[in-house]
Parts: C-alpha cells; sequence; structure tokens
C-alpha cells in the first residue's frame, strides 16, 4: 500500500504545482492579466480531462489485459522523460500585436507542460484502480484525498517555500526533475500491480461486470462538479482584478477548492448539509452584498475582503463535492465516476473563460454559479424530503428555502443593473470589461468616464469650457502636472519638444500636455482601451504634438525596441497601467526599472502612479529608485471640495537630474513619505510579496 500512497501522492502534488509555476513563468509575458490565470486553469481543467479518459480508456478497454495497460502508460511516461525540461522557450513569447493571447497561452502550455501533466492526471484514476484489484476488500476512493492532500501541499508550498527561495527557471527544472522520481515510482507500482494480479487476486472476481448507474446522479456528478468549477473561477478571477494577479491570490482558492474534496472524500461523515448549506448561503450573501457596495465611498479592509470571497468558494465547493460524493457509484465504476467529475470541472472552466465572455458584457459568470448552485441543491434536498412533502416541517423549511433563492437571484439582479445603469458603451475582452458612463447627464458640469471594473480611468466633461480640463489623476497638480510644469523643455532644431512615454493610455488625458513639436508614445495592452478613447473621448483626438499608440505589453514592447537598437530617449515616461484596482506587478520590479531607465534620457523623470485602495506600494518604489542611484519624490494630491474635477493621487517621481530635484524641492509638489526609511521591500520578476504593501 505505501507505494501506491507515495506513487498518488507525487503524482498529486506535481500536477498542482505545475500549475502556479508556468503560470507565474509567462504571467509578463501576457501583461499580468487575471485572465492569464484562467486561461491556465482552463487549459489544466482540460488537460485533467484527457488524463482521466485516458486512464478510463485503458481500464474499460483492456480490463482483463493487465500487462498492456502498464506498457502503455510506461512508455508514454518514458516519451515525457524526453520533452523535460518544462521551462518555455523565449521563442514562445507573444508578439506585440496587441491581440488576445488565449490561443497563445494554450499553445505554449501544450508545447511545455501539455504531455506530462496529462499522464500526471491519469496517475490518480489509473492507480487507484490498480489498487482496488491489489487490495478488493479496501476502499480506492480514500486514496482520492490522498491524492487531493497532495495536491495542496503542491500549491501552499509554492508561495511559502519555492517561489521566495528559487528564482523562476529554477522551479521549472526542480519540477522537471521531480517529474523522473515520479517515474520510478510509478515503475515500482506497476511491477507490484503486476506480481499481485498475476497470481488471481482481482477485484473483477468479486463483482459484476455491469452495476447500472441512474442517469439522474451521473447528470449531477458533472452539473456539481463544473458549477464548483465556476465559483473557484469566477471568484478568484473578482478579488485578482481588485487587488493583484499574485500566486497567493490563486493559489489559497484553489487550495480550498481541493480541500473541499479531502474532506468530502475522506468519509461520508465529513459533509453535513445542516453545516455546509447555511455557512454557504451567509457566505454568498456577504459576497452579493459586498458586490453591491462597489461605488461605496468607503471600502472593507483587504483582508476581509478576501476571507468573505474564500468563504463563498468553500462552501459552496464543500456543497458541490459533498453532494456529488453522496451519489458515488461502486468502485467498478470508479474510473468514470472521476472522468464525469473532470468533465464537469472541464465543462466549468470552458464556460467562465470562453463563453461568457461572448454571452457577457459583464462579470456575470459568478451570477449564474451561484443561481446554478441554488437550483442543485434544491434537487438535491427535493429528492430526500420529498417523501414528507406534506409535513409542515418540509413545508416551513421550503417556504424559507425559496424566499431565500428569490432574494439572491433579486440581489445579483440589482447588481447587474446598478453596474451598468449609466452606461452608454460596454465592451468585455481578455482583459476584463470596460465601460463608458454618461454622468450628470444634463448638467452643465456632465462628463464621462471610463471604468475597468469599478475603478475610473479618466473622465472628459462635455461642455466646451470644462472639455479641455486634465481630470482625475492628471490634474495640473498631480504628480503629473508636477512633471510637465517643471520638466525642462530640449530645442530641437528650431522646435522646442519633449518626447514622453506613458505605459497605460486610460482615456488619453495626459494627452492634454502635449505642445505643438512634443511626441507623446502611449503603451496600451487593451486595444479595446484605445478603441473607447478614440470614440468617446477627445484628449487624443485634439493632441497639439504627435501622439501614438503601441499596442501590446509594455514590458515586451520596450524589450523588443531595445533590442532593435531603438532607445526611445524620452524626457519622461509615466507608469499607469492599473486594471481595475489591481496591479500588474511585472511592471513594478526591478527588471522592468532597468529597462525605464534604458528608455529615458539621464536626466529624463520616471513617474510611477501607486494611488491604491488596498496597497502601499511606496516602499518598493523608492527602494527601486535607491538600487539605480535615483532619487524618489512623492507627490499626494488631495484635491479640495470644489476642484471636483480631480481625484486624489499619489504619484513618485523618480530622477537624477539635479536641475529637476532643484525646480521640484522649490515647489510646492512634494509631500513627505508616511515612513521616513522605507521597509526592505524589493520586487523582482523572481518575487513578489504583495501582503508585504497591505493596508
Amino acid at each position: 500500500m505505501p507505494i501506491f500512497i507515495a506513487v498518488v501522492f507525487l503524482s498529486a502534488f506535481l500536477l498542482f504545482q505545475v500549475q502556479p509555476v508556468i503560470a507565474r513563468y509567462i504571467l509578463p509575458w501576457y501583461g499580468g492579466s487575471p485572465a492569464v490565470w484562467t486561461t491556465c486553469l482552463l487549459f489544466f481543467q482540460v488537460g485533467l480531462l484527457g488524463g482521466y479518459a485516458y486512464a478510463h480508456g485503458l481500464v474499460t478497454f483492456l480490463r482483463e489485459k493487465r500487462k498492456w495497460q502498464v506498457g502503455i502508460h510506461l512508455a508514454l511516461i518514458g516519451i515525457a522523460f524526453l520533452l523535460l525540461p518544462i521551462t518555455p522557450s523565449d521563442e514562445l513569447k507573444p508578439d506585440a500585436s496587441g491581440g488576445s493571447p488565449l490561443g497563445g497561452i494554450v499553445k505554449l502550455l501544450t508545447f511545455t507542460v501539455g504531455f506530462p501533466y496529462l499522464l500526471l492526471s491519469a496517475s490518480g484514476p489509473l492507480l487507484q484502480h490498480w489498487f482496488s484489484e491489489v487490495f478488493p476488500g479496501r476502499s480506492p476512493y480514500r486514496l482520492y484525498a490522498v491524492s487531493n492532500l497532495g495536491s495542496l501541499l503542491g500549491l501552499l508550498t509554492y508561495p511559502f517555500f519555492f517561489e521566495p527561495l528559487l528564482k523562476v527557471p529554477q522551479q521549472t527544472m526542480l519540477w522537471s526533475m521531480a517529474f523522473a522520481l515520479y517515474g520510478l515510482l510509478a515503475i515500482t507500482a506497476a511491477a507490484f500491480f503486476l506480481r499481485r494480479t498475476s497470481s488471481g487476486t482481482s477485484l473483477s472476481s468479486e463483482a459484476p461486470d455491469d452495476i447500472p448507474t441512474p442517469r439522474l446522479d451521473v447528470g449531477m456528478w458533472i452539473a456539481f462538479s463544473a458549477c464548483g468549477s465556476m465559483l473557484l473561477l469566477s471568484l478568484t478571477s473578482q478579488m485578482c482584478q481588485d487587488v493583484a494577479v499574485v500566486p497567493f491570490l490563486w493559489v489559497i482558492p484553489l487550495s480550498l477548492y481541493l480541500l473541499t474534496f479531502i474532506i468530502a472524500f475522506d468519509h461520508d461523515r465529513w459533509y453535513h448539509r445542516a453545516v455546509a448549506i447555511p455557512f454557504a448561503a451567509a457566505a454568498m450573501g456577504m459576497t452579493i452584498w459586498l458586490m453591491n457596495r462597489q461605488y461605496a465611498s468607503t471600502e472593507w479592509p483587504l483582508v476581509w475582503q478576501i476571507v468573505i470571497y474564500c468563504s463563498a468558494i468553500f462552501f459552496g465547493c464543500l456543497i458541490c463535492h459533498g453532494e456529488v460524493v453522496r451519489l458515488k457509484p461502486h468502485a467498478r465504476q470508479l474510473t468514470g465516476f472521476y472522468l464525469s467529475i473532470s468533465l464537469g470541472g472541464a465543462i466549468g472552466g470552458l464556460f467562465v473563460s470562453l463563453l461568457a465572455p461572448h454571452l457577457f458584457n459583464g462579470f456575470w459568470e459568478l451570477h449564474v454559479a451561484f443561481v446554478l448552485l441554488g437550483l442543485l441543491t434544491s434537487i438535491q434536498l427535493w429528492r430526500k424530503f420529498s417523501h414528507r412533502r406534506t409535513h409542515w416541517l418540509f413545508l416551513t423549511g421550503a417556504a424559507i428555502w425559496i424566499a431565500g433563492l428569490a432574494t439572491m437571484v433579486l440581489s445579483l439582479r440589482h447588481h447587474m443593473r446598478d453596474s451598468q445603469r449609466q452606461a452608454i458603451a460596454v465592451t468585455r475582452g481578455f482583459y476584463g470589461v470596460l465601460q463608458v458612463a454618461m454622468e450628470n447627464p444634463g448638467s452643465s458640469d456632465e462628463y464621462q468616464s471610463l471604468y475597468h471594473g469599478r475603478i475610473s480611468h479618466g473622465r472628459q466633461y462635455l461642455s466646451d469650457e470644462l472639455r479641455d480640463l486634465a481630470t482625475t489623476y492628471y490634474s495640473l497638480n498631480s504628480g503629473v502636472g508636477a512633471v510637465f510644469d517643471l520638466l525642462p523643455e530640449s530645442d530641437s532644431g528650431n522646435l522646442i519638444s519633449r518626447h514622453v512615454g506613458v505605459v497605460g493610455l486610460g482615456v488619453g488625458t495626459i494627452a492634454h500636455y502635449a505642445k505643438a513639436g512634443d511626441r507623446f508614445r502611449f503603451y496600451e495592452i487593451n486595444p479595446q482601451v484605445e478603441m473607447l478613447a478614440r470614440k468617446h473621448f477627445t484628449y487624443l483626438g485634439d493632441c497639439q504634438g504627435e501622439e501614438s499608440v503601441i499596442l501590446g505589453d509594455a514590458r515586451i514592447s520596450l524589450e523588443r525596441e531595445l533590442a532593435a537598437g531603438d532607445s526611445q530617449q524620452f524626457d519622461a515616461l509615466f507608469v499607469d497601467a492599473f486594471s481595475g484596482d489591481s496591479i500588474p506587478i511585472h511592471l513594478l520590479t526591478r527588471e522592468a526599472f532597468a529597462l525605464y531607465f534604458q528608455h529615458l534620457k539621464p536626466g529624463g523623470v520616471l513617474a510611477v502612479h501607486i494611488t491604491n485602495l488596498h496597497l502601499d506600494l511606496a516602499d518598493p518604489v523608492r527602494n527601486l529608485a535607491a538600487e539605480f542611484g535615483r532619487s524618489a519624490f512623492r507627490v499626494d494630491h488631495s484635491p479640495e471640495v470644489l476642484d471636483y474635477h480631480s481625484y486624489y493621487s499619489d504619484w513618485v517621481l523618480i530622477t537624477r537630474d539635479p536641475d529637476f530635484i532643484s525646480a521640484l524641492e522649490a515647489s510646492d509638489f512634494v509631500s513627505e513619505w508616511d515612513r521616513e526609511i522605507p521597509r526592505e521591500i524589493l520586487w523582482t520578476d523572481d518575487y513578489s510579496n504583495l501582503f508585504e504593501v497591505a493596508f
């Protein structure tokens, strides 16, 4: 038995650790979007389905030909050895076209981890089937709990152990070595299986060949599994959208998801409807309440928001997997049962990652998941208690249940309508939901705003006297205003000009500062942002200088320009590429800053926007400035009440130009730091810790 436990545990550990490893590796290549992780999860769910289908096929068609089962599986493991290591080649980096990267991510994952992942996926059900034949008197379902325990540890050790200690290329190499160890253990388990079954010990002699399973049960296996997958993906996206796309916020929800499998499959006594359903209802209610506060003037602490979202994942998925286990079949149908579970997971992933962006113009897949969970649970409760439907307790409980479902549906509908009540244009793509909202319609200060999620990325007034204002985070008194007020102009021929780079377009507000002869170069990863900025706002069209928009991830674009010998030599470079309230960490690392300074003139200014509801980014940015021998100054602008066109903004200006430093220190722009000496936080491409900067 120990060899089966070891192989199942290690295969599951590797199966789930490779997910944050490879996603972390490619995250900077695709703009740090939450959709990178959901796309990776979709790929892994489909890969899991493929592995389970392969295992089911081996067992079904070669049930009595055990040597063939073993030979085929070990031969494929040998082929997988030839594909190691799984480190992605730089040739697989995306181009900077600005198109949807979904196909590129799938291609990259297929060429790097696809085949080894498929075999690891098959290992769990296949080894459990072999176990059931070697030990016919023991339940193989407890090995599924062991498998999920290995998966859980594979996930949790990543952000707390492997990520802090190892560089990302080292992580992929170590994983490849561990896969080789898995292959050796699988060979040992296969030899033991053949030796024991050749003596005639087999479950097949103790169970009939055809044990019918109700079709409704099979449908519920798939439906509940799909619902759990939808809850996991949609709630994780909701968190990442408003915080940051980091492994920690991937790992914790997925770990809770796996924990529900462990609880449900280890023993029937661990899942109690009377406990799980009320807690799930409370967590989902708090989540919906939190979603309906999206434009509230006050914000809940980050930790509490994460706790609420994670509670909804845990208790919702506990119901899904607990109900699936209550319907589990005889061990003879084990691989088919697992195949159905993985099919449901893949269907849920396909719905969230592929169908929902085309069906919905908002993040409504979470709403669908909540309603689906309510309906599926209702079916199960009806199947359990329908024989008592005339009893007063049943009628009372049914009335309360229906009222609760109706309240949930109405609250979700209110959130959908309220989210887009003032929208005049809504678009959704790989990088999220964008909407242009008309606000204060019919008044003298009527304006349009661009929202990514719930965060405004710029506004423009419609009246002629206010249309040219630099608004929101870019007003004359902000860090942006300080740069253009104090930045010396250069004489190019007979023309005074400035060359300015901007990472993140928004509505193009910074183009307001352009004068004749200036060149403004915007880097924008989302082509839909440029479309909306040009169609509904006039900052780019009214630009007095030359403006251009370079589509694609800014780091990749800047790297390729530098490799082509085309250093931009910017007078100023603004980094302002937030998605929702989420930060693209790959733009705030030592490697990113090294790239920025290579594109700046020796006396140029790097301006970093650090305004955030949840995270204090001042210290990592200050430390990066010091790392490159430059001075950092904070421009923290809190507008007066009457200055209604401005938002609170927090910028860090970084330079080593003595003239600019002298002018800045003599101005009224500079604000004091919250801490005289910054904390020792230095982010790199290999490691960053979100909770070091959480409020």
